[in-house]
């Protein structure tokens, strides 16, 4: 990880930075010819808005690790993202989705515990040192992480007592394996038609509920003035101050519950899962409401572009510096993250599942909250609710799944 001094230390010239490659980025995408035209046809505009910062960070001019950007953006400008892309949505619509979208959620689940065993056995025979010893105690931390979060991996690190420098070691390999998986499908998502073609996949559900979102906006669309953007703001960041507000007396509560009932394996007394959820909950409900009108004074526009800052701030905390640490530590990750897209593919192919089910399904899994809407709105940002919801199934099944799997790797170690 980076010890130097970055360039930048303050986070106001830092947040200027990001707006201004944000700024850039749409700008030279929305050109109609020339050189910018021809290269944002190869290069999806959101890999960019991810990919600048993370060389940034790499090179030392800016530092994820020592910013405050990115907690802001995750605690702030998420939950009330979610609320501005919620309020337009059809509830019944993503019901009507059908049942691949579990699946493929499921089969990512699978995929991330299936890979553990895989890059471990390979591992052993390409590199046995790296999986010597107490290896398979961190990897046991990582399952928890990208089948639920933050909560599951430090659960894992303390049922299977991982040493605090391995655990170290094994959250770097986390976060730069999953970014780059992350870049991985935000380059795919440009790519969705051509996948769609070669899985045979039935699109209708999805169309059906893009075009109803679409139809909805042309309908009730108008130039918003300052007082309908004063009003979404209201709305995004009034829900998300009621959203923290409930979380600490919710957290509170559960905490105080017998332990016996382990309701932590459920993510249950985590801040940020409960933020999502009420956030999520809110939206959702509000889209019952006469707040829906907003989405024709642009509340969805508003919410995207909160998002937007939050992947830039996601990006600024890959550092690939970090492959110095221990190589082969990130070998054995890049092999476990192709066993999960593989099996993910496989899947896909077989029940004509579309792209985005894929893509959206395999980062509800390996990024969870954070970043799965990300993803889902790289292919619409109506979608964006779909990747929440199966986030939050991944909180619950992360402990259990990352258990499983830890018993296993003791069992080959």
């Amino acid at each position: 990880m980076q010890t130097a001094v970055p360039l930048v230390t303050s986070d106001a010239v830092v947040l200027g930075i990001l707006a201004s490659i944000l700024g850039f980025v749409f700008w030279s995408s929305s050109r109609t010819d020339g050189f910018w035209k021809k290269f944002y046809t190869y290069v999806p505009a959101l890999l960019l808005c991810y990919l600048v910062p993370a060389v940034l960070n790499t090179l030392g001019v800016i530092d994820g690790s020592l910013s405050k950007l990115y907690p802001v953006a995750r605690d702030y400008l998420l939950p009330s993202a979610l609320v501005l892309l919620c309020i337009a949505i059809d509830f019944g619509a993503i019901v009507r989705l059908g049942p691949k979208a579990i699946i493929m959620f499921l089969t990512g689940t699978a995929g991330i515990m299936l890979g553990a065993v895989a890059s471990f056995e390979i591992m052993r025979v390409i590199h046995p040192e790296t999986v010597a010893g107490e290896t398979w105690r961190g990897m046991t931390t990582i399952t928890g992480a990208w089948i639920g979060g933050g909560a599951n991996q430090a659960a894992m690190k303390e049922v299977f007592e991982v040493d605090a420098t391995l655990f170290g070691q094994f959250v770097a390999v986390d976060v730069l394996v999953a970014n780059v998986w992350m870049a991985v499908l935000l380059f795919l998502a440009g790519r969705a038609q051509a996948f769609d073609r070669w899985t045979g996949a039935d699109l209708s559900a999805i169309n059906a509920l893009k075009a109803r979102i679409e139809r909805y906006q042309a309908e009730h669309a108008r130039m918003p003035g300052l007082n309908d953007v004063m009003v979404i703001l209201a709305v995004g960041l009034g829900v998300t101050g009621l959203s923290h507000a409930l979380t600490g007396p919710t957290v509170g509560w559960i905490a105080s519950l017998p332990q016996e009932w382990r309701l932590q394996d459920y993510s249950l007394t985590s801040s940020f899962f409960w933020i999502v959820v009420f956030a999520t909950t809110f939206g959702m409900l509000l889209s019952f409401t006469r707040a829906r009108s907003l989405e024709g004074a642009g509340a969805s526009t508003l919410g995207s572009a909160m998002l937007y800052f939050l992947v830039a701030t996601i990006g600024m905390q890959m550092d690939l510096n970090a492959l110095l640490d221990r190589p082969w530590l990130f070998v054995l990750g890049l092999i476990w993250i192709c066993v999960h897209g593989g099996l993910l593919l496989l899947v896909a192919k077989l029940i004509r599942a579309p792209l985005f089910f894929m893509a959206v399904g395999s980062q509800a899994n390996v990024g969870g909250a954070a970043s799965a809407p990300v993803v889902a709105t790289a292919f619409h940002p109506a979608l964006a609710p779909v990747g929440v919801l199966l986030a939050v199934l991944g909180y619950a099944l992360g402990t259990y799944c990352a258990y499983i799997t830890g018993l296993m790797l003791r069992a080959l170690a």
